[in-house]
């Protein structure tokens, strides 16, 4: 892999080619975007291609879901020059919280928490994560989010599979991801 090489004729959602398989089992997720984040134009065009649907937006903060998203939020919310908030799994955070359990993609249950002191009433937040699987993680975000009488600006991830957390979420929620239509049937069945 070369971490320098950008194709000279790119088309939207070029980057993808950077992701590796899962080359550990059905315990992890199938794909492994974290060579893409080592790729720095890639990683620039991808946060580029995931924030174009919010250009003229109202967005007062960025929020990352642990741990993946953390890296994509932070890198958005440096463009768009907010304040990145971490949602992260229970446990972590010493300070007063609010918690939502949820079922992550590989139906293990786990519990979610956010800060309570980061998020006022209509506070507007784009929600950002690496991927949307089965959309149990996301929801759980947003319910912490929505609890707190903050507002879903938006929610962007590389990708968001047409599963039924997926379309619950694109049904609900402003959306943005990189796949291009073309490929998505690909990624929503794996391949």
């Amino acid at each position: 892999m070369d971490l320098c090489h950008v194709p000279a004729a790119r088309e939207k959602g070029w980057y993808l080619a950077l992701m590796a398989p899962n080359a550990k089992g059905p315990n992890y997720a199938w794909l492994d975007p974290s060579r893409l984040y080592c790729h720095p134009q890639g990683l620039q065009e991808c946060v580029a291609d995931l924030l174009q649907p919010f250009q003229g937006d109202a967005i007062d903060l960025v929020a990352g879901i642990d741990a993946m998203g953390f890296i994509l939020g932070a890198a958005a919310a440096a463009t768009l020059r907010k304040g990145f908030l971490a949602i992260r799994k229970a446990g972590h955070l010493c300070v007063q919280t609010v918690a939502q359990p949820y079922t992550d993609y590989s139906g293990r249950e786990k519990v979610m928490e956010v800060r309570t002191d980061a998020i006022s009433p209509g506070l507007r937040i784009l929600l950002v994560d690496q991927w949307v699987e089965t959309g149990g993680t996301m929801r759980a975000a947003i319910g912490l989010v929505e609890r707190l009488g903050g507002v879903v600006a938006g929610v962007a991830a590389i990708c968001i599979e047409n599963s039924e957390g997926g379309k619950w979420i694109q049904e609900r929620y402003k959306c943005s991801h990189c796949v291009p239509p073309r490929l998505q049937p690909r990624f929503d069945q794996h391949q």
